[in-house]
Order: structure tokens, then C-alpha cells, then sequence
């Protein structure tokens, strides 16, 4: 199962995902950490800014992925867990972060990322590392929103980065609940 998403991931990225120019889209998303900073003059309001950013991006991007792709709902949180690595990061960051760390109930796992694309030409200071700042933490967002949209509510933050000064970028994702599928009114 895992060869075959990371297949699909790969065939989307060649074939069926407009390409923007990397280094345009890494300043352009630097440029805008750099304004939400002077904006909130908080790292932690920054923070919630760009998870609340990331989450309203996530919403949307989940069904551009399934139209893409032609997957259909996961059955359980270990395939999701490698549809989000293997297809969502491969289809809009060309690259696929490894999947480890299994909480022993299975609803909680890390994402490892070797290259995080957002980090390029990055250096931060030492006030925005000490005072909490995560820099990347728009995917945290995008991953809450998508899974959102999929019946399942999730809590996506951080625990290592590069820019602080760690070896590997870390995401920790934990499935707090499977979300009731609510039919909208107009369509009873």
C-alpha cells in the first residue's frame, strides 16, 4: 500500500499539479512571517496566525488532492498517516516526510521531515527560537483543516526544526476524535 501511494503522490506531482517557482513561493511565505511579526509583535500570536492560516488553506487543498489523485476515504489512521506523507506533502511540496513514532494506541504519530522546502533561505534569530516562534507552522495548519474535512479532529504541532537548531523538522499529529458525518440541511 505504501509503494502505491507514493506512486500516486509522485504521478500527481509530474503530471496533474500547476508548478509555481520554489523560490518565489519561499519568499513570498517568508515575506509573510515577517509581517504577521511586526503586525502581532507576539511569536505565539504568530503561531495561532499561521496554524488558523494553515487550517483555512487545509480545508480547501483536501479536495483538490482527492480530485488529483482519485483516493478515496482512508479506513484507518495508519493509512492516513501515509496518504498525508506519501500524496499530500509529495502532490504540493515535492517531498515525502517519513512517517514514525506510533503512539501505542495508534492514534497519535510524528512526521519526519529530512527537507522542509519552507525553511530555504531561512536563518532565524535567536529572540524568535527563544521566545517560541515555529516558523513552518502553516503545515500544521494545513494538516488540521484537511483532516478536518475528512471527520477527524486533530491536534498538529510541532516538536523539532531545523531553524532551532535541531537535526530533523518534526510534526506530531494526534487523532482526538473521529468526527460525526453531518448531512447539511438542504440536503435531508
Amino acid at each position: 500500500m505504501s509503494k502505491q501511494l507514493k506512486a500516486t503522490g509522485e504521478e500527481a506531482w509530474k503530471n496533474n499539479v500547476e508548478k509555481v517557482n520554489a523560490e518565489l513561493f519561499i519568499f513570498t511565505y517568508g515575506s509573510l512571517v515577517v509581517q504577521l511579526v511586526k503586525d502581532f509583535e507576539d511569536y505565539s500570536a504568530v503561531n495561532k496566525q499561521l496554524d488558523k492560516m494553515g487550517y483555512n488553506i487545509g480545508v480547501r487543498l483536501i479536495d483538490d488532492v482527492l480530485a488529483r489523485t482519485g483516493i478515496e476515504k482512508c479506513g484507518d489512521f495508519h493509512t492516513t498517516a501515509e496518504v498525508i506523507s506519501k500524496v499530500g506533502f509529495r502532490v504540493f511540496l515535492n517531498i515525502a516526510p517519513n512517517v514514525s513514532g506510533w503512539s501505542a494506541d495508534s492514534k497519535e504519530f510524528s512526521l519526519i521531515l529530512d527537507d522542509n522546502p519552507l525553511n530555504d533561505f531561512c536563518e532565524l534569530p535567536p529572540k524568535a527560537v527563544q521566545d517560541g516562534l515555529w516558523y513552518s507552522n502553516v503545515l500544521c495548519g494545513v494538516i488540521r483543516g484537511a483532516l478536518e474535512m475528512m471527520q477527524m479532529q486533530t491536534e498538529v504541532w510541532f516538536v523539532k526544526d531545523v531553524l532551532r537548531g535541531d537535526d530533523v523538522s518534526e510534526i506530531r499529529v494526534k487523532l482526538v476524535r473521529v468526527l460525526d458525518e453531518e448531512v447539511p440541511v438542504a440536503d435531508e
